[in-house]
């Protein structure tokens, strides 16, 4: 095979290891560069990459929808331990002589950024470390995608029990609560030691790299320009002022509906005006014949790309023994396509997620336009507005005929959202401070330590639930977060999206139309322009300000006591 002949599908190297890529890196790094062949080359090296990280994606795509099979998981390590972490040595060889070159446009400014600074946080002795830390994380995919429980004589993946913790009759959701936690519980030795090797190796991947700590270094590798420690803190402080009353006052609220004297953990996700949990679907045919019909309301162009994700088979959505736990939408960068995973039981919660997901498919659409892969993927910041944003936006579209729901149980869900809303602020808060914690603490390798802070942490932000002999379970929270051990750090993206979506929210209340035209402008974007420029094009800030903060939340509020004076005035007396 002739190394500068590229093929001409991510297939021809599903099977490969780094001997059969690396002739294609070592072409583009012997080809002559100059400012007459520059754009060639560039194009050249970004089509290697989409073709390896599509085909790295596919493997990861098999392993998570079934963790048992040991040559679906032999596949995805070979991409995530051996070629990727080699692929980024050989990509930031060639980022260098590319800046080199002294080449530059507008269009590029963000990608010569994101070149520089990877070039300056890179070192070879980190390779290994990264290689080690995919095989932990596949370890830990290992270990909670095989957690199952007998569920009245069936064995369920822990995600099915999802539907008994709404129920009305209060013993069946504790059971189902003690359940789904006790897995956890079980296997806490095992991954608190797999996490304090993680720990190691990252704090040392950190020092490698001339950095205190392996926060300090986190924000340049994760490209956080835009802003510091310091906002995020700062962000921390608003959600304490701010949310974490407003979701006191929904959780008192919550109390008086159910007739309860205290709200205990299995009491947050039943519905306290309805006797039985809403169900907006049955089949998994039913779930995206009328998510597509929502986003057609939203913007037909959205509704057809759908309706491409449902003919190409780019979703996998139902809840089944041996998937990896949570959600994701995975860029297929060849095809420019997405594709959706998750683990769906027919709740409102499994609505919120396509949307959610959906909305990060749509970004991949749209940047796909770009003609480079750097010039695609923003960060998690940007990627997170396009996901957040299209939950609010797609949900005055989800009542009968187009959705899910008659007007009545419309209201219902719609107040579920946006109490979501103001609880996942909370939630956020509390992740992204503890693992501040964590990497910044003498104390973050210690297992005990790090329980104690997350109870301590948790008290902080969250208030009005009873969790009193329940220790052990509430430690188990931190466990189930996926992002604190595959991806740490990932999550006060999430919060700072939040705060960017309710502000496109917020114009959609004035001008839905103009909302949804500025939101896909931005997306189409891609990588091309700075954080805040993206935040504006889509109309909004980029913000810290605990000021506008507390204006959003009291927004939602407002929104909440709005659906509560149509909803039934009796309590629900469970």
């Amino acid at each position: 095979m002739t190394a500068s002949v590229l093929p001409s599908s991510p297939v021809a190297f599903s099977k490969a290891g780094w001997s059969d890529i690396a002739p294609y890196f070592d072409d583009l790094a012997e080809r002559p560069l100059e400012a007459g062949t520059v754009d060639e080359w560039l194009r050249a090296w970004s089509r290697l990459e989409e073709l390896v990280t599509e085909a790295a994606a596919e493997a990861m795509i098999a392993y998570t929808i079934d963790t048992s099979d040991p040559e679906k998981e032999k596949d995805h390590l070979r991409f995530s331990t051996e070629i990727l972490p080699k692929m980024e040595e050989r990509s930031v060889e060639l980022a260098r002589r590319f800046v080199a070159l002294g080449y530059e446009t507008p269009e590029l400014a963000t990608t010569l950024a994101r070149f520089r600074t990877s070039i300056e946080i890179f070192r070879e002795a980190n390779v290994p470390i990264f290689a080690e830390l995919e095989e932990l994380s596949a370890r830990y995919q290992r270990i909670t995608g095989s957690m199952t429980v007998e569920w009245d004589g069936v064995e369920r993946p822990l995600p099915q029990l999802q539907p008994f913790l709404k129920s009305a009759d209060r013993a069946v959701r504790e059971r189902a609560f003690r359940s789904a936690t006790q897995p956890y519980i079980e296997e806490r030795a095992a991954l608190a030691g797999l996490f304090d090797r993680m720990y190691e190796l990252r704090q040392r991947a950190a020092r490698n790299a001339g950095f205190a700590n392996y926060r300090d270094y986190v924000f340049p590798a994760k490209f956080r320009f835009d802003y510091t420690p310091a906002d995020c803190e700062r962000f921390h402080e608003a959600v304490e002022r701010s949310a974490t009353p407003a979701v006191a006052r929904v959780l008192e609220h919550r109390r008086q509906r159910l007739g309860l004297d205290v709200l205990r953990p299995w009491d947050l996700a039943v519905d306290p005006y309805r006797a039985a949990p809403l169900r907006p679907f049955q089949t998994v045919d039913e779930f995206t014949g009328k998510a597509r019909r929502v986003f057609d309301e939203v913007d037909p162009v959205l509704g057809r790309q759908f309706q491409t994700m449902i003919d190409e088979r780019l979703l996998d959505l139902d809840s089944r023994k041996g998937k990896a736990p949570g959600g994701y939408c995975e860029t297929l960068h060849f095809r420019g396509r997405p594709f959706i995973f998750m683990n769906a039981v027919g709740l409102v919660d499994d609505v919120m997620t396509l949307l959610h997901e959906a909305g990060h498919a749509f970004h991949a659409f749209a940047s796909h336009r770009q003609p480079l892969i750097w010039q695609r993927h923003p960060g998690s910041e940007a990627a997170e507005l396009a996901s957040m944003s299209m939950e609010l936006l797609a949900s005055p579209h989800l009542a009968q005929p187009t959705g899910y729901f008659t007007p009545e149980d419309h209201r219902g869900a719609w107040l579920e959202h946006l109490e979501d809303v103001l609880l996942s602020l909370v939630h956020i808060a509390s992740v992204d401070a503890f693992q501040t914690w964590i990497y910044t603490s003498a104390d973050g390798g210690d297992a005990a330590a790090r329980d104690e802070a997350w109870l301590r942490i948790r008290e902080r932000f969250e208030g009005g639930v009873d969790w009193s002999g329940l220790e052990r379970e509430r430690v188990a929270r931190w466990y189930r977060q996926l992002h604190i051990f595959m991806y740490p750090f990932y999550y006060i993206e999430y919060g700072i999206a939040q705060v960017g979506a309710l502000q496109i929210w917020r114009n959609s209340l004035r001008d839905p139309v103009q909302a949804v035209a500025r939101y896909r402008e931005a997306l189409a974007l891609g990588a091309v322009r700075s954080l805040p420029e993206m935040y504006r094009a889509a109309g909004a800030r980029l913000t810290f300000d605990p000021a506008l903060i507390g204006e959003l939340v009291q927004l939602v509020e407002e929104q909440i006591d709005g659906i509560r004076s149509q909803l039934p005035s009796a309590p629900a007396g469970r």
